[in-house]
């Protein structure tokens, strides 16, 4: 009996190019944090969000600390924290933070959380909380928080960045386009509108996004000159790493001398920084960014 030839019609995934390989977590600093995010029951994106500097990051003795806990409201298509109804927030959780960047001796600390749209103040007590803290217990730390977007509710907003900050970041993620099928809960104009309003109450502003996803390069290009309209000084571009097979799928592999050229581009568009690469993530030394 003739067989017939298997036929797959399903496209073969692109392999991972080599300048996407990181080295493995390893060292007494790398050991160090995860012993201490560990002893103080933290939550990091590093973690969380399969971050792929979490060794280099880690080793340097330095974290992105997720606060509200490790449960989002939102289900954004790229994203690898867990999505559903988050348990009740740990009203002491703004010490441990303070305390364990204390003990880790961070200079530059960064803080996230997930999204709380079903609290009223988008979770803006706790960010302020927690700011204060560890402003209390190491002052000489500068602090970038990466806050989420509060669904216009502006007073929430205000309380978040009131407390010290120096650097104020917040995503796009993505180009306007691509926004109902990477950020399906988020608004574009929104967001923009968000960075205005913190540029406007004096804090250094940053934002992000991703590509690989099947942006255009004019795309980009607009993005950026919306970000720059809006009062953005900082911007960061980094390749989108599918997380599970469950999330979008990678569009393509940028190169790095794409990523060159964002950076080259968008530095004589104006920003004040541009941090741009394939593992290039939003807190990928923040320090550089205050």
């Amino acid at each position: 009996m003739l067989e017939l030839p298997v036929v797959n019609d399903k496209p073969q995934r692109e392999r991972k190019p080599d300048w996407l390989r990181v080295k493995l977590p390893i060292g007494p600093n790398y050991k160090k944090v995860r012993s201490l995010v560990d002893e103080y029951k933290l939550h990091t994106i590093c973690q969380s969000g399969n971050c792929p500097n979490m060794g280099e990051c880690w080793g340097a003795g330095t974290a992105t600390f997720m606060i509200l806990g490790n449960t989002c409201t939102r289900s954004c298509s790229f994203c690898a924290v867990k999505t559903g109804r988050p348990p009740e927030y740990d009203e002491d959780e703004p010490r441990r933070v303070a305390e364990a960047i204390f003990l880790m001796g961070v200079k530059h600390a960064v803080i996230t959380s997930v999204n709380r749209d079903e609290l009223p103040d988008r979770g803006a007590e706790i960010w302020h909380q927690t700011v204060r803290a560890i402003k209390e217990v190491s002052p000489d730390t500068t602090i970038e928080t990466l806050i989420p977007d509060v669904k216009a509710t502006w007073p929430a907003l205000e309380r978040m960045i009131s407390a010290g900050q120096e650097v104020v970041s917040h995503n796009m993620e993505t180009v306007e386009r691509l926004y109902r099928k990477v950020r399906p809960q988020a608004k574009y104009e929104r967001s923009l509108e968000q960075i205005q309003r913190t540029k406007a109450f004096g804090k250094r502003t940053k934002s992000g996004i991703m590509v690989g996803l099947g942006e255009t390069e004019e795309e980009v290009f607009k993005t950026m000159d919306d970000l720059l309209a809006h009062g953005c000084d900082v911007m960061t571009i980094g390749q989108y790493l599918q997380p599970t097979r469950m999330h979008l799928e990678v569009a393509g592999f940028v190169h790095p001398d794409q990523f060159a050229r964002y950076r080259e581009v968008g530095m004589q568009k104006g920003f004040q920084y541009v941090e741009s690469g394939p593992l290039v993530r939003s807190s990928y030394h923040a320090e550089r960014h205050v």
